[in-house]
Protein backbone atom coordinates (compact mmCIF):
# COMPACT_ATOMS: atom_id res chain seq x y z
CA UNK A 1 0.00 0.00 0.00
CA UNK A 2 2.42 2.69 -1.20
CA UNK A 3 1.37 6.25 -0.68
CA UNK A 4 2.24 9.33 -2.69
CA UNK A 5 4.36 12.11 -1.23
CA UNK A 6 2.36 14.49 0.93
CA UNK A 7 0.16 16.81 -1.09
CA UNK A 8 -1.75 19.92 -0.17
CA UNK A 9 -5.04 19.27 1.56
CA UNK A 10 -8.24 19.97 -0.30
CA UNK A 11 -11.03 21.52 1.77
CA UNK A 12 -14.16 19.46 2.29
CA UNK A 13 -16.06 22.24 0.55
CA UNK A 14 -14.57 20.99 -2.74
CA UNK A 15 -17.16 18.21 -2.53
CA UNK A 16 -19.87 20.74 -3.23
CA UNK A 17 -23.57 20.41 -2.48
CA UNK A 18 -23.53 16.63 -2.87
CA UNK A 19 -21.62 16.31 0.41
CA UNK A 20 -23.89 18.37 2.61
CA UNK A 21 -26.55 15.75 3.42
CA UNK A 22 -23.83 13.37 4.58
CA UNK A 23 -23.25 15.69 7.52
CA UNK A 24 -26.48 14.30 8.94
CA UNK A 25 -25.05 10.80 8.74
CA UNK A 26 -21.84 12.01 10.32
CA UNK A 27 -23.57 13.64 13.25
CA UNK A 28 -25.77 10.60 13.84
CA UNK A 29 -22.77 8.28 13.68
CA UNK A 30 -20.76 10.33 16.16
CA UNK A 31 -23.66 10.34 18.61
CA UNK A 32 -24.36 6.65 18.18
CA UNK A 33 -20.74 5.54 18.56
CA UNK A 34 -20.74 6.13 22.29
CA UNK A 35 -23.81 4.00 22.89
CA UNK A 36 -23.17 0.98 20.66
CA UNK A 37 -23.24 -2.18 22.82
CA UNK A 38 -20.48 -4.75 22.62
CA UNK A 39 -21.54 -7.63 20.35
CA UNK A 40 -22.72 -10.72 22.23
CA UNK A 41 -20.82 -13.91 21.51
CA UNK A 42 -24.09 -15.86 21.54
CA UNK A 43 -25.84 -13.50 19.12
CA UNK A 44 -28.06 -15.24 16.60
CA UNK A 45 -27.97 -14.90 12.83
CA UNK A 46 -27.61 -11.31 11.63
CA UNK A 47 -30.54 -9.44 10.23
CA UNK A 48 -30.72 -9.49 6.46
CA UNK A 49 -29.35 -6.23 5.13
CA UNK A 50 -30.28 -5.08 1.65
CA UNK A 51 -28.02 -2.23 0.65
CA UNK A 52 -29.06 0.61 -1.62
CA UNK A 53 -25.63 0.13 -3.23
CA UNK A 54 -24.85 -3.34 -4.64
CA UNK A 55 -21.28 -2.22 -5.37
CA UNK A 56 -20.38 -1.79 -1.70
CA UNK A 57 -17.49 -3.92 -0.57
CA UNK A 58 -14.62 -3.95 1.90
CA UNK A 59 -11.18 -5.52 2.16
CA UNK A 60 -11.16 -7.81 5.17
CA UNK A 61 -8.00 -8.92 6.92
CA UNK A 62 -8.71 -12.40 8.28
CA UNK A 63 -5.47 -14.01 7.13
CA UNK A 64 -4.06 -14.16 10.65
CA UNK A 65 -7.32 -14.36 12.60
CA UNK A 66 -7.18 -17.75 14.30
CA UNK A 67 -10.43 -17.87 16.28
CA UNK A 68 -13.47 -18.99 14.31
CA UNK A 69 -15.97 -16.89 16.27
CA UNK A 70 -13.99 -13.79 15.34
CA UNK A 71 -14.01 -14.73 11.67
CA UNK A 72 -17.75 -15.31 11.90
CA UNK A 73 -18.38 -12.04 13.73
CA UNK A 74 -16.23 -10.03 11.33
CA UNK A 75 -18.17 -11.23 8.32
CA UNK A 76 -21.50 -10.74 10.08
CA UNK A 77 -20.55 -7.12 10.75
CA UNK A 78 -19.46 -6.67 7.15
CA UNK A 79 -22.90 -7.77 5.99
CA UNK A 80 -24.67 -5.76 8.68
CA UNK A 81 -22.80 -2.68 7.46
CA UNK A 82 -24.37 -3.23 4.05
CA UNK A 83 -21.42 -4.54 2.03
CA UNK A 84 -21.96 -7.43 -0.34
CA UNK A 85 -18.37 -7.86 -1.58
CA UNK A 86 -15.23 -8.83 0.34
CA UNK A 87 -11.61 -9.07 -0.74
CA UNK A 88 -9.53 -11.47 1.35
CA UNK A 89 -5.95 -12.76 1.23
CA UNK A 90 -5.29 -16.51 1.04
CA UNK A 91 -1.50 -17.06 1.22
CA UNK A 92 -0.09 -19.97 -0.73
CA UNK A 93 2.55 -20.67 1.95
CA UNK A 94 -0.15 -21.21 4.57
CA UNK A 95 -1.77 -24.01 2.56
CA UNK A 96 1.35 -25.72 1.22
CA UNK A 97 4.08 -24.74 3.71
CA UNK A 98 6.37 -27.73 3.24
CA UNK A 99 5.51 -29.41 -0.05
CA UNK A 100 3.27 -29.15 -3.11
CA UNK A 101 -0.27 -30.33 -2.55
CA UNK A 102 0.10 -30.41 1.24
CA UNK A 103 -3.42 -29.05 1.69
CA UNK A 104 -3.65 -27.14 4.97
CA UNK A 105 -7.08 -25.81 4.04
CA UNK A 106 -8.78 -25.49 7.43
CA UNK A 107 -8.44 -21.73 7.86
CA UNK A 108 -9.42 -20.96 4.28
CA UNK A 109 -12.43 -23.25 4.65
CA UNK A 110 -13.58 -21.33 7.74
CA UNK A 111 -13.36 -17.98 5.98
CA UNK A 112 -15.14 -19.15 2.85
CA UNK A 113 -17.81 -20.98 4.85
CA UNK A 114 -18.71 -17.93 6.92
CA UNK A 115 -18.55 -15.58 3.94
CA UNK A 116 -20.95 -17.87 2.08
CA UNK A 117 -23.27 -17.96 5.09
CA UNK A 118 -23.48 -14.17 4.93
CA UNK A 119 -24.13 -14.17 1.19
CA UNK A 120 -20.91 -12.25 0.51
CA UNK A 121 -19.19 -12.25 -2.88
CA UNK A 122 -15.55 -13.20 -2.32
CA UNK A 123 -12.57 -12.00 -4.32
CA UNK A 124 -9.51 -14.02 -3.25
CA UNK A 125 -6.05 -12.48 -3.39
CA UNK A 126 -3.43 -15.21 -3.99
CA UNK A 127 0.31 -15.03 -3.41
CA UNK A 128 2.99 -15.45 -0.67
CA UNK A 129 5.44 -18.14 -1.72
CA UNK A 130 6.42 -21.17 0.41
CA UNK A 131 10.14 -21.74 0.93
CA UNK A 132 10.25 -24.82 -1.29
CA UNK A 133 9.01 -22.86 -4.35
CA UNK A 134 11.66 -20.09 -4.31
CA UNK A 135 15.42 -19.76 -4.11
CA UNK A 136 17.15 -19.89 -0.76
CA UNK A 137 17.47 -16.56 1.07
CA UNK A 138 14.57 -14.92 -0.79
CA UNK A 139 11.40 -13.54 0.75
CA UNK A 140 7.89 -15.04 0.44
CA UNK A 141 7.16 -12.24 -2.06
CA UNK A 142 9.75 -13.62 -4.49
CA UNK A 143 8.65 -15.90 -7.32
CA UNK A 144 10.57 -16.33 -10.55
CA UNK A 145 9.66 -18.23 -13.69
CA UNK A 146 10.96 -21.48 -12.21
CA UNK A 147 8.10 -21.39 -9.72
CA UNK A 148 5.24 -20.25 -11.95
CA UNK A 149 4.02 -23.78 -12.66
CA UNK A 150 3.92 -24.57 -8.93
CA UNK A 151 1.97 -21.38 -8.25
CA UNK A 152 -0.42 -22.23 -11.09
CA UNK A 153 -1.05 -25.63 -9.51
CA UNK A 154 -1.91 -23.97 -6.18
CA UNK A 155 -4.27 -21.62 -8.02
CA UNK A 156 -5.89 -24.61 -9.72
CA UNK A 157 -6.41 -26.42 -6.41
CA UNK A 158 -7.73 -23.27 -4.72
CA UNK A 159 -10.20 -22.40 -7.47
CA UNK A 160 -11.39 -26.00 -7.82
CA UNK A 161 -11.94 -26.31 -4.07
CA UNK A 162 -14.04 -23.15 -3.84
CA UNK A 163 -15.74 -23.33 -7.21
CA UNK A 164 -19.12 -21.65 -7.01
CA UNK A 165 -18.31 -19.99 -3.67
CA UNK A 166 -15.88 -17.32 -4.85
CA UNK A 167 -16.32 -14.82 -7.67
CA UNK A 168 -12.71 -14.16 -8.60
CA UNK A 169 -9.02 -14.33 -7.79
CA UNK A 170 -6.34 -11.63 -7.80
CA UNK A 171 -3.01 -12.86 -9.13
CA UNK A 172 -0.30 -11.32 -6.92
CA UNK A 173 -0.30 -7.92 -5.22
CA UNK A 174 1.32 -4.64 -6.25
CA UNK A 175 3.93 -6.17 -8.58
CA UNK A 176 5.00 -2.67 -9.60
CA UNK A 177 6.79 -2.28 -6.23
CA UNK A 178 10.21 -3.81 -5.68
CA UNK A 179 9.17 -4.81 -2.15
CA UNK A 180 6.16 -6.78 -3.39
CA UNK A 181 8.16 -8.29 -6.27
CA UNK A 182 10.62 -9.89 -3.85
CA UNK A 183 13.07 -7.01 -3.32
CA UNK A 184 14.24 -7.02 -6.95
CA UNK A 185 13.68 -4.76 -9.95
CA UNK A 186 10.07 -4.81 -11.07
CA UNK A 187 9.37 -6.63 -14.32
CA UNK A 188 6.04 -6.12 -16.13
CA UNK A 189 6.93 -8.78 -18.71
CA UNK A 190 7.76 -11.23 -15.93
CA UNK A 191 4.40 -10.57 -14.31
CA UNK A 192 2.64 -11.11 -17.64
CA UNK A 193 4.44 -14.44 -17.96
CA UNK A 194 3.07 -15.37 -14.53
CA UNK A 195 -0.43 -14.52 -15.75
CA UNK A 196 0.12 -16.56 -18.91
CA UNK A 197 0.94 -19.66 -16.84
CA UNK A 198 -1.70 -19.17 -14.12
CA UNK A 199 -4.70 -18.06 -16.20
CA UNK A 200 -5.41 -21.33 -18.06
CA UNK A 201 -5.09 -23.40 -14.88
CA UNK A 202 -7.60 -21.15 -13.09
CA UNK A 203 -10.02 -21.47 -16.00
CA UNK A 204 -9.54 -25.24 -16.10
CA UNK A 205 -10.63 -25.39 -12.46
CA UNK A 206 -13.63 -23.10 -13.03
CA UNK A 207 -14.40 -21.55 -16.43
CA UNK A 208 -16.54 -18.92 -14.70
CA UNK A 209 -13.88 -17.65 -12.30
CA UNK A 210 -12.89 -14.00 -12.87
CA UNK A 211 -9.11 -13.65 -13.00
CA UNK A 212 -7.99 -10.19 -11.87
CA UNK A 213 -4.60 -8.78 -12.83
CA UNK A 214 -2.91 -5.63 -11.70
CA UNK A 215 -3.58 -4.68 -8.09
CA UNK A 216 -0.94 -2.05 -8.80
CA UNK A 217 0.25 0.35 -6.12
CA UNK A 218 -0.60 3.96 -7.01
CA UNK A 219 2.77 5.67 -7.21
CA UNK A 220 4.47 8.56 -8.99
CA UNK A 221 7.81 6.73 -9.12
CA UNK A 222 10.00 8.41 -11.75
CA UNK A 223 11.59 6.32 -14.51
CA UNK A 224 14.54 4.26 -13.34
CA UNK A 225 13.64 4.35 -9.64
CA UNK A 226 14.85 1.13 -8.05
CA UNK A 227 11.91 0.69 -5.70
CA UNK A 228 8.99 0.79 -8.12
CA UNK A 229 7.32 1.83 -11.35
CA UNK A 230 4.53 4.31 -11.94
CA UNK A 231 1.31 2.28 -12.05
CA UNK A 232 0.15 3.92 -15.30
CA UNK A 233 3.45 3.12 -17.00
CA UNK A 234 3.42 -0.43 -15.62
CA UNK A 235 -0.08 -1.18 -16.87
CA UNK A 236 0.81 -0.05 -20.38
CA UNK A 237 3.96 -2.18 -20.20
CA UNK A 238 1.77 -5.15 -19.29
CA UNK A 239 -0.25 -4.63 -22.45
CA UNK A 240 2.92 -4.20 -24.49
CA UNK A 241 4.06 -7.59 -23.15
CA UNK A 242 0.83 -9.25 -24.30
CA UNK A 243 -1.19 -9.37 -21.08
CA UNK A 244 -4.67 -8.89 -22.58
CA UNK A 245 -5.60 -12.57 -23.17
CA UNK A 246 -4.57 -13.58 -19.65
CA UNK A 247 -6.91 -11.64 -17.37
CA UNK A 248 -10.63 -10.94 -17.20
CA UNK A 249 -10.70 -7.82 -15.03
CA UNK A 250 -8.32 -5.27 -13.54
CA UNK A 251 -7.82 -4.92 -9.79
CA UNK A 252 -7.23 -1.25 -8.89
CA UNK A 253 -5.81 0.29 -5.73
CA UNK A 254 -7.34 3.74 -5.28
CA UNK A 255 -6.15 5.68 -2.23
CA UNK A 256 -7.39 9.23 -1.87
CA UNK A 257 -4.62 10.80 0.21
CA UNK A 258 -5.85 14.24 1.24
CA UNK A 259 -8.08 14.64 -1.78
CA UNK A 260 -11.86 14.11 -1.98
CA UNK A 261 -13.22 11.48 -4.37
CA UNK A 262 -14.43 14.10 -6.84
CA UNK A 263 -10.98 15.64 -7.23
CA UNK A 264 -10.23 15.23 -10.95
CA UNK A 265 -7.85 12.58 -12.23
CA UNK A 266 -4.34 13.82 -12.96
CA UNK A 267 -1.33 11.69 -13.98
CA UNK A 268 0.82 13.71 -11.57
CA UNK A 269 -1.46 13.17 -8.57
CA UNK A 270 -2.36 10.23 -6.35
CA UNK A 271 -6.07 10.48 -5.67
CA UNK A 272 -9.19 8.32 -5.85
CA UNK A 273 -10.00 9.33 -9.43
CA UNK A 274 -6.63 8.01 -10.62
CA UNK A 275 -8.64 4.82 -11.24
CA UNK A 276 -10.09 6.59 -14.28
CA UNK A 277 -6.62 6.86 -15.82
CA UNK A 278 -6.07 3.13 -15.46
CA UNK A 279 -9.45 2.59 -17.07
CA UNK A 280 -8.43 4.81 -19.99
CA UNK A 281 -5.37 2.64 -20.56
CA UNK A 282 -7.59 -0.44 -20.66
CA UNK A 283 -9.84 1.20 -23.25
CA UNK A 284 -6.91 2.38 -25.41
CA UNK A 285 -5.64 -1.20 -25.50
CA UNK A 286 -8.93 -2.69 -26.61
CA UNK A 287 -10.01 -3.90 -23.18
CA UNK A 288 -12.96 -1.56 -22.69
CA UNK A 289 -15.26 -4.59 -22.49
CA UNK A 290 -13.52 -5.82 -19.33
CA UNK A 291 -14.57 -4.56 -15.90
CA UNK A 292 -12.35 -3.34 -13.10
CA UNK A 293 -12.73 -3.37 -9.33
CA UNK A 294 -11.20 -1.26 -6.58
CA UNK A 295 -9.82 -3.99 -4.32
CA UNK A 296 -7.94 -1.60 -2.02
CA UNK A 297 -8.36 2.07 -1.37
CA UNK A 298 -9.84 4.73 0.85
CA UNK A 299 -8.69 7.35 3.31
CA UNK A 300 -6.88 7.43 6.65
CA UNK A 301 -7.76 9.65 9.63
CA UNK A 302 -4.71 9.26 11.88
CA UNK A 303 -4.44 12.54 13.83
CA UNK A 304 -0.72 12.99 13.14
CA UNK A 305 -0.02 11.16 9.90
CA UNK A 306 0.97 13.61 7.16
CA UNK A 307 -1.23 11.99 4.52
CA UNK A 308 -4.33 11.65 6.68
CA UNK A 309 -7.62 13.54 6.62
CA UNK A 310 -9.84 14.48 9.52
CA UNK A 311 -12.30 11.80 10.73
CA UNK A 312 -15.29 13.72 9.41
CA UNK A 313 -13.67 14.10 6.01
CA UNK A 314 -12.91 10.40 5.90
CA UNK A 315 -16.58 9.60 6.43
CA UNK A 316 -17.73 12.08 3.78
CA UNK A 317 -15.17 10.90 1.27
CA UNK A 318 -15.83 7.20 1.80
CA UNK A 319 -19.60 7.45 1.45
CA UNK A 320 -19.22 9.67 -1.60
CA UNK A 321 -16.74 7.18 -3.12
CA UNK A 322 -19.24 4.35 -2.75
CA UNK A 323 -21.85 6.49 -4.46
CA UNK A 324 -19.47 7.62 -7.20
CA UNK A 325 -18.61 4.05 -8.11
CA UNK A 326 -22.30 3.14 -8.22
CA UNK A 327 -23.55 6.10 -10.22
CA UNK A 328 -20.63 7.20 -12.41
CA UNK A 329 -18.31 4.24 -12.99
CA UNK A 330 -20.35 1.60 -14.76
CA UNK A 331 -17.10 -0.22 -15.59
CA UNK A 332 -16.28 -0.76 -11.90
CA UNK A 333 -17.72 -3.85 -10.21
CA UNK A 334 -17.32 -2.60 -6.64
CA UNK A 335 -15.30 -0.50 -4.20
CA UNK A 336 -13.64 -2.52 -1.41
CA UNK A 337 -11.69 -0.08 0.79
CA UNK A 338 -8.82 -1.14 3.02
CA UNK A 339 -9.43 -2.46 5.65
CA UNK A 340 -12.43 -3.54 7.69
CA UNK A 341 -10.67 -4.77 10.86
CA UNK A 342 -7.28 -5.98 12.04
CA UNK A 343 -7.15 -9.07 14.30
CA UNK A 344 -4.80 -7.14 16.62
CA UNK A 345 -4.07 -3.41 16.75
CA UNK A 346 -1.23 -2.39 14.46
CA UNK A 347 -0.50 0.53 16.82
CA UNK A 348 0.42 2.66 13.83
CA UNK A 349 -1.38 4.84 11.30
CA UNK A 350 -2.67 1.57 9.78
CA UNK A 351 -5.29 1.29 12.54
CA UNK A 352 -6.90 4.43 11.17
CA UNK A 353 -7.89 2.72 7.94
CA UNK A 354 -10.25 0.35 9.78
CA UNK A 355 -14.03 0.45 10.15
CA UNK A 356 -14.23 -1.43 13.47
CA UNK A 357 -11.73 -1.97 16.25
CA UNK A 358 -10.02 -5.28 16.95
CA UNK A 359 -12.56 -5.92 19.73
CA UNK A 360 -15.46 -5.28 17.32
CA UNK A 361 -16.41 -1.79 18.39
CA UNK A 362 -17.94 0.03 15.40
CA UNK A 363 -16.24 3.29 14.54
CA UNK A 364 -18.28 6.31 13.43
CA UNK A 365 -17.38 5.55 9.82
CA UNK A 366 -18.95 2.08 10.13
CA UNK A 367 -22.20 3.58 11.39
CA UNK A 368 -22.27 6.26 8.71
CA UNK A 369 -21.64 3.75 5.92
CA UNK A 370 -24.32 1.50 7.39
CA UNK A 371 -26.77 4.41 7.41
CA UNK A 372 -25.94 5.15 3.77
CA UNK A 373 -26.37 1.47 2.82
CA UNK A 374 -29.78 1.42 4.44
CA UNK A 375 -30.83 4.63 2.71
CA UNK A 376 -30.93 6.58 5.96
CA UNK A 377 -29.75 9.96 4.67
CA UNK A 378 -31.20 13.44 4.45
CA UNK A 379 -31.45 13.26 0.70
CA UNK A 380 -29.29 13.01 -2.36
CA UNK A 381 -25.61 13.94 -2.32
Amino acid sequence: MLRAPSQSPVPATRLGRRALPVLGLLAAALLAAASVPRPRLDAGPPQTVISVNPKMGVHTRLTDEVEEWKIKRTLEMVREMGASWVVEYFPWAYVEPDRPGQGEWEHNDMVIRHASAQGLKVIARLGFVPHWARPRDTTPLYLDANGYDDFAEYVYRFVARYRGRIVGIIVWNEPNLSLEWGYRPVDPAGYVEMLRVVYPRAKEADPDIVVFAGALAPTLAPPGTEWGMNDLVYLQAMYDAGAAPYFDALAIHAYGGKFPPDDPADPETINFARAELLREIMVRNGDGHKPAMITEGGWNDHPRWARAVRPGQRILYTVRAYQKVLEEWDWCLAFAPWAFRYPAPARTYQDYFTFVTSDFQPKPIYLAVQAYAQGRSDGEF
